[in-house]
């Protein structure tokens, strides 16, 4: 039975990724270094700050790369205020509503990030759940927060759907053992596949997503008739 689906957030519910790579390309120029989309997608797209600073820029102290991660969220955060959700997102939590589903954030965005986000989009009380990587014993691609959010909701993976659009996004949910849809927003569609998305879409209006998901409810409805 189909119970809840989990929502990452970056580049799933809003592509903030061309955003997050200005931000980095002009941040990590202060130190020499100049970043195409080639290395951001395969070097920061989708990890933890703590880890990206500690791969790129070894020679900060772990203060000093707490103080750059967070300049760098300010960035990110001064660069986005006019963001917009995949098309048919909306569409997407209606349907949500209409079947009775539960919905979590599971994201490995700062605390600051998802709330600016949360806010800019008119989404704060869309979810009955957010879990943020930060607060997990570790982030994606760990399972932890995918199982952070499956205890939260109080169900069983095999009752949710997760919707992702990285590598360690997608490796963090089908560790946690759930049923994940790649969005191709971000990375090369057969990449997710490999990971291990059963499916993978350009965004919220596909039908091959719709018509996946409606069999669910509907297989709930003749269990129930």
């Amino acid at each position: 039975m189909l119970a809840a689906i989990l929502f990452d957030l970056d580049g799933t519910i809003v592509n903030t990724d061309p955003v997050h790579y200005q931000a980095w390309r002009e941040m990590l120029l202060n130190y020499g270094l100049e970043i195409d989309e080639t290395f951001y997608k395969s070097r920061i797209s989708g990890r933890l700050n703590p880890e990206i600073v500690k791969d790129i820029l070894p020679q900060l102290s772990p203060e000093a790369g707490v103080v750059f991660a967070d300049e760098k969220e300010a960035l990110f955060r001064q660069k986005a205020p006019n963001l917009k959700p995949l098309s048919g997102f909306s569409e997407l939590l209606a349907w949500t509503d209409t079947h009775h589903l539960k919905r979590a954030l599971v994201t490995n965005a700062p605390r600051l990030n998802a709330e600016f986000m949360l806010e800019v989009l008119g989404i704060k009380e869309a979810f009955d759940t957010v879990v943020l990587a930060e607060a997990c014993i570790a982030g994606k691609p760990d399972p932890a927060p995918y199982e952070a959010a499956l205890q939260r909701l109080e169900i069983a993976a095999e009752e949710a759907i997760a919707l992702e659009d990285s590598p360690s996004g997608i490796r963090s949910a089908v560790g946690a053992n759930i049923r994940t849809i790649g969005i191709a927003s971000t990375h090369d569609p057969q990449v997710l596949q490999e990971i291990g998305a059963f499916m993978v879409i350009p965004d919220f209006t596909d039908l091959q997503m719709w018509t996946f998901l409606n069999s669910q409810v509907d297989k709930d409805l003749i269990r129930v008739e």
